[in-house]
């Protein structure tokens, strides 16, 4: 089988979870090439409908599978190759891009959700639809030795650290929050996920003391997940499907958006300096990569079989 991947490039890169997915696609013998949308906004997206044209034409692919609702509508601008859009909860959160989205979810052979909250908003009576977090990199992302890790960060080894989740520039992760909560306790250092590889942010969530979620808006966060994999233990406001995911994962917590709270809940993983059990729930969730990557998999013959 054979399968276009489209999807953004405008911020130089490729989004990590998408290649990630693509990888184990791959492992399970599905054929992929990208088509990148290197401009930014709507205008942007649709003067590469004629560059996408062409590469379906000398690709000849069975599908195409667009990330993201602006991705999708690109996609289907064409009708004689089927689409499968995955939405990953900005195009579903922000109404000015949700209204291209929905398109998308017209036009698309078949959706993908991240996240049931975004599914039950936007398709919840589409029988074209499902909800398929992304899977977590677990030979990225595992549990080592804290004082391990710190020693190959270059961390104090005894220093508090709190990982955020975001550069502190990105507003929509709400830093202010996370600050707010840290500077309560006092004697914290709270650093942005900002400039780093996926092997180093493995090593941090290894080597911090807690990772932190404030976000305003999400979809299912990698961030999160992610850091079950490595076992650090999580203080997350409730927002995407953090809640689910979670669950009952030891020394982690679900605050409400109140920086008191965050604070006492951070305060109680520093002082028990325990790690979370989270690889059990990522475990008996099937979210590793190998497993949404089947799953995703049985989307495409559904398509293909029925064209």
């Amino acid at each position: 089988m054979r399968v276009l991947i489209v999807c953004s490039k405008n911020s130089g890169n490729i989004a990590p979870f998408i290649i990630e997915q693509v990888e184990a696609l791959n492992h399970l013998g599905i054929e992929t090439e990208y088509f990148t949308i290197k401009q930014k906004g709507v205008i942007g997206y649709l003067k590469s409908r004629k560059s996408l044209l062409k590469t379906i034409a000398n690709y000849k692919p069975d599908l195409l599978h667009a990330h993201f609702g602006l991705s999708g509508l690109l996609a289907n601008l064409q009708r004689k190759v089927p689409v499968v859009t995955t939405y990953h909860g900005s195009d579903i959160n922000n109404n000015a891009i949700f209204r291209f989205s929905k398109w998308s979810i017209r036009l698309s052979s078949y959706n993908i959700f991240v996240s049931k909250k975004n599914y039950d908003k936007a398709a919840k009576k589409h029988l074209k639809a499902t909800v398929i977090p992304c899977g977590v990199d677990t030979n990225t992302f595992f549990q080592i030795d804290k004082i391990e890790a710190r020693q190959r960060m270059g961390l104090d080894l005894d220093e508090h650290l709190v990982l955020f989740s975001s550069s502190f520039k990105n507003n929509v992760k709400n830093p202010e929050l996370a600050k707010a909560a840290v500077q309560k306790l006092g004697g914290i250092r709270l650093i942005e996920l900002a400039g780093y590889s996926r092997q180093e942010v493995a090593l941090l969530m290894n080597a911090v003391d807690v990772c932190l979620m404030t976000s305003h808006t999400e979809g299912s966060p990698q961030f999160i997940k992610e850091a079950m994999a490595c076992g650090c233990p999580i203080v997350s406001v409730k927002v995407g499907d953090v809640s689910d995911v979670v669950g009952d994962t030891h020394n982690c917590f679900i605050t409400d958006y109140k920086a008191d709270e965050i604070a006492d809940k951070l305060q109680i993983v520093m002082s028990n300096n325990q790690r979370s059990n989270g690889i059990d729930k990522i475990t008996s969730m099937r979210l590793d990569k190998i497993s949404i990557a089947n799953r995703i998999f049985d989307v495409y013959k559904t398509i293909t079989q029925n064209r």
